[in-house]
């Protein structure tokens, strides 16, 4: 049972300027999708999620490996 109803979400990103990641917490394992920009380094956050979620995000966005940062 996931702990967060999937919603249908309409990412668009640019992959020359963004590029996705997942922000997970040590402490806790909390994971905070969304995108890097490629010219400053700020990471933009979209929406908490769990394993599924991220998953699913991975997908709908079209990606097979993301980015992790701690």
């Amino acid at each position: 049972m996931s702990l967060f109803k999937r919603r249908k979400v309409d990412i668009k990103f640019d992959p020359q300027t963004q590029q996705p990641a997942v922000r997970r917490s040590i402490c806790t394992g909390e994971m905070t999708v969304g995108f890097i920009d490629k010219a400053t380094g700020k990471f933009t956050d979209l929406m908490c999620v769990d394993r599924k979620g991220l998953e699913d995000f991975m997908r709908d966005i079209g990606v097979e490996e993301i980015k992790t940062i701690y």
